[in-house]
């Protein structure tokens, strides 16, 4: 199962749209997960266009768009627990960590966040976190990215992109 990991949209406040090789990446995931700051509910009905399958959870620019703080999913026998990671950079790893440690319902969790608009693959903790930055380049990134995984039997392989 291929799976696409994007955040921090900020469409339309602080860029007009997700770039073209990104969409298609978006396009062809059999599913998409994205940890929160669409922005506006237009940039989250285009993702819902876009996506063959989505997870997704509010930022603190979503107030209002409908979306959980956090959410679970299996897919491939991997758990992913996303939430936006919302607060200060200060702790914001121990936060996220404990914040999928809290949601899990498996022993050993994928933590999927944003926020920083920092790409972070890691363990805290003995968590894996995945922050896939900014799939727009939205500032304070200096640069697109996102992340692809695929997933099978348990077992999960990473790749970031950028551009």
């Amino acid at each position: 199962m291929e799976i696409a990991i994007i955040s921090d949209s900020h469409i339309p406040s602080r860029e007009r749209r997700i770039p073209g090789s990104f969409r298609e990446r978006i396009e062809a995931a059999d599913h998409v997960l994205h940890a929160g700051d669409f922005d506006s509910e237009n940039a989250l009905a285009d993702m819902r266009a876009l996506a063959r399958e989505l997870t997704a959870v509010s930022g603190n620019m979503d107030p209002r768009i409908g979306l959980p703080a956090v959410a679970s999913v299996e897919l491939g026998g991997v758990e992913f627990v996303l939430t936006h990671g919302t607060g200060s950079p200060r702790g914001y790893e121990a936060r996220v960590a404990e914040t999928v440690r809290d949601s899990a319902e498996t022993a050993d969790p994928v933590g999927v966040s944003g926020h920083t608009h920092e790409v972070l693959d890691t363990r805290h903790d003995g968590i894996r976190l995945l922050n896939p930055g900014s799939v727009t380049g939205a500032s304070p990134a200096t640069r697109a990215t996102m992340m692809t995984a695929t997933v099978a039997d348990g077992s999960l392989s990473v790749e970031t992109h950028e551009l």
